[in-house]
């Protein structure tokens, strides 16, 4: 199947499954190469670690050593020039998604994990969990598991672990990602509406999941939040069994007892009681369907227990950076006002009895949109104090359609939380230098790289009284 194809070329190669996908196919062998605008870290750092060079623009020259496919990101568009050039020449294209079906996924044991929340932590602990017990899966993860180092394995192995996202998968093919991914066991954590570029409402989401409901086998398994109501009008129709989890109701993974500490969490399941070294009931949530997951093929609570153990977490998700003169920076990928407030939860829990900062970036195509003007400015109440920096790529979208952050700010100061509206990363890491004090966590929240922020503030913070 791979004779005809040894070099690969990938068009907007700093996204995060392309660049792990890039990486892992040159660790089979393959010569691939890549070119994007700019790419942000924690891709930018993991592109140069494993010495995956990035031509930097878009340019017809970037294909001139002819390459034998090529992979169109889904943030690339008509009027590249590099799509322009390979349309004219008829050079061989397709999705990442499509790519990872045709070469990777079909005839394998496929679990996707999709929701508006959480896909990329479960999906890093569950491939966790079957690395661990000698499954040695491949997988697809949107982030950079800190167990691995990368996100992106092709293995040889019968079992292949996916993120599953739900926005379009290509300027080419505007159905969601994960339809392509062959499910036999889909998980669905909760569905919410995002992606206001792409989805007009609600309802067009859950059509597409739908749609990803249906492409279960019916001697597969669907893994559902019970507890989710945008979720449940799609369950009746599943053709695969349904097991639901949660932590109300009635559901049929579901923990008796669940015992939140500021360093692990403990949740009882029947005769177990699993220890996971996450923090918050989030990520309670997050371990029930690797658990009921693991166990519909076969892996004993020990087996699972034995994982959890082990597991590191993953890059940008409450990640610790550093602690300079007692202020301790955090990163953070929380973008939709759900995962913010999520994230604060739990980071109270982590850090009780501080000061928290955060400091929010709104960069992705909803947070950019006044579609959450009001869940923002009540999820962003939970810190102590706030910082919002100018809107992304602001000329790009209508003056009605813009998010407001100077009202942010104004409701935010009338609720007694001091909050402030600083366009620059220059101006926020001044703000912030003057007036943290030790003992203060201040959590960066972004799904960008805010501008090399985090390490800019730890070596401001450290310079104070030089």
């Amino acid at each position: 199947m791979f004779f005809p194809i040894r070099s690969l070329h990938f068009v907007g190669i700093g996204g995060t499954a392309m660049a792990g996908t890039a990486v892992a196919l040159r660790n089979k062998g393959f010569d691939v190469t890549g070119s994007d605008q700019k790419v942000y870290d924690p891709m930018a750092g993991f592109l140069k670690e494993h010495q995956l060079p990035v031509m930097e623009g878009f340019a017809e020259a970037n294909l001139s050593h002819q390459p034998d496919l090529v992979v169109i990101g889904n943030a690339i568009s008509r009027g590249n020039p590099e799509v322009e050039a390979i349309l004219e020449r008829k050079v061989p294209y397709c999705s990442l998604p499509e790519l990872l079906k045709r070469f990777f996924i079909e005839g394998k044991h496929a679990i996707v994990v999709t929701g508006t929340h959480g896909k990329t932590s479960i999906t890093a602990l569950l491939a966790w969990v079957f690395d661990h017990n000698g499954y040695d899966p491949s997988f697809l993860i949107g982030g950079i598991p800190r167990n691995w180092g990368y996100g992106a394995r092709f293995t040889e192995s019968q079992w292949f672990i996916l993120e599953g996202d739900e926005y379009d998968t290509a300027f080419f093919d505007k159905q969601s990602k994960f339809l392509h991914y062959l499910p036999e066991v889909a998980i669905i954590n909760n569905l919410e509406f995002d992606h206001a570029d792409i989805f007009a409402d609600l309802a067009s989401i859950q059509s597409s999941f739908r749609r990803l409901i249906n492409l279960v086998p019916r001697n597969g398994l669907l893994l559902a939040n019970g507890e989710d109501s945008n979720l449940h009008p799609l369950l009746a129709d599943s053709p695969a069994p349904v097991s639901r989890f949660g932590l109300e109701g009635k559901n049929d993974v579901q923990p008796s007892q669940v015992v939140l500490h500021p360093e692990a969490s403990e949740l009882q399941l029947d005769d177990m009681k699993f220890r996971i070294p996450q923090v918050g009931e989030l990520n309670v949530r997050n371990a029930l369907p690797v658990i009921a997951c693991a166990r519909h093929f076969g892996m004993s609570d020990r087996q699972i227990q034995s994982a959890f153990d082990t597991f590191l977490g993953t890059q940008r998700r409450m990640q610790v950076l550093g602690t300079v003169r007692g202020i301790t920076v955090v990163d953070d990928f929380a973008h939709h006002p759900t995962a913010i407030r999520e994230t604060v939860r739990a980071l109270r829990l982590k850090f009780p009895h501080q000061r928290l900062w955060l400091l929010f970036e709104p960069r992705s195509n909803t947070s950019r949109r006044n579609v959450f003007q009001q869940e923002l400015t009540t999820a962003l109440s939970q810190g102590d104090t706030v910082v919002i920096a100018e809107v992304a790529r602001l000329e790009q979208l209508p003056s009605d359609q813009r998010l407001d952050p100077e009202k942010v700010v104004t409701d935010l100061n009338a609720l007694g939380i001091p909050a402030a509206y600083l366009p620059t990363v220059d101006r926020i890491v001044q703000h912030v230098t003057h007036r943290a004090e030790s003992g203060d966590v201040v959590c960066v929240l972004s799904n960008g790289g805010f501008g090399g922020i985090h390490q800019l503030l730890l070596d401001a913070i450290g310079k104070i009284g030089e």
